[in-house]
């Protein structure tokens, strides 16, 4: 793959999701010299992890004839009203803006750069890192099919990726996918520590509870049954899964903390997006 499948590009931010982002397209074989790094607090060393991509300070440096075909918009949103009115230099009919930042509504975007400018919202997480990420994208109307592609071969190089039409549900992609890497380990962390009220040492509890959940995880990706059948398939009629289970979907069980949790993380994204 060549520019990561999109042209050149301008990365603004690169903290852990940006940095994650350019090590993917690095990997999927970008240019690095068609890449700008925009970045204050950038370690050189840990940034340039290919000849050839250059990092700057600030957008002001950014040559005058650099003309990105993709601007990702990689910074924390409480920084984008001072980020984004530097950046409006490059709206214009090839540019498509994609912003990363949680909460960020198209909206926000097309008051910052035109009405007409072409957006892309995404939702990532944080397995990005280690390039089993999940992101969720939507457009406003000025984005075409082909630039639609381009933002999903961006995001493909971190992980998987899906497409909503309507925005609002964003805070409920949010909820799940988004905040989801943080309920996980929650559950690795209880898992060891149940093994540990069992008996276990924490190091043996600790190994085999991370270690379950990932394994657990990749075969319900690759599985062609759904997550219900699998868990069908590893309880035996009386045994101790089953004894297990019969906690865990009591009517006080998991599933009706996960909804409570997950409409909770929805209603306050709903409330920071305004």
């Amino acid at each position: 793959m060549t520019d990561a499948g999109a042209g050149p590009l301008l990365l603004v931010g690169c903290g852990k999701m940006g940095g994650a982002l350019l090590q993917g397209w690095l990997r999927q074989g970008a240019d690095p010299r068609n890449i700008l790094v925009v970045e204050p607090m950038a370690d050189p060393h840990r940034v340039l992890a290919a000849p050839g991509v250059k990092v700057l300070a600030e957008p002001g440096q950014v040559p005058a004839d650099f003309a990105p075909a993709v601007v990702i918009l990689a910074v924390k949103p409480q920084s984008m009203d001072e980020v984004a009115p530097r950046y409006g230099r490059f709206a214009g009919p090839d540019t498509v803006f994609m912003s990363i930042a949680a909460g960020t509504k198209i909206a926000y975007f097309e008051r910052q750069f035109g009405a007409d400018a072409a957006i892309v919202r995404v939702m990532p997480n944080t397995p990005a890192a280690v390039e089993r990420g999940m992101s969720v994208l939507c457009a406003n109307g000025g984005v075409s099919a082909a630039r639609r592609e381009t933002c999903t071969r961006l995001m493909a190089a971190v992980g998987e990726t899906a497409w909503i039409e309507d925005e609002a549900l964003m805070d409920a992609v949010t909820a799940v996918s988004g905040s989801g890497p943080a309920y996980l380990f929650l559950l690795i962390e209880c898992l060891a520590q149940a093994g540990v009220d069992a008996g276990l040492s924490e190091e043996l509890a600790a190994q085999p509870a991370a270690a379950t959940v990932s394994g657990a995880g990749e075969l319900a990706r690759r599985s062609a049954e759904t997550p219900g059948q699998l868990r069908v398939n590893v309880t035996s009629p009386g045994g101790t899964t089953q004894a297990a289970l019969e906690v865990l979907m009591a009517d006080d069980g998991l599933a009706p903390l996960l909804r409570r949790a997950v409409q909770a993380a929805a209603r306050r994204s709903r409330e920071l997006g305004g």
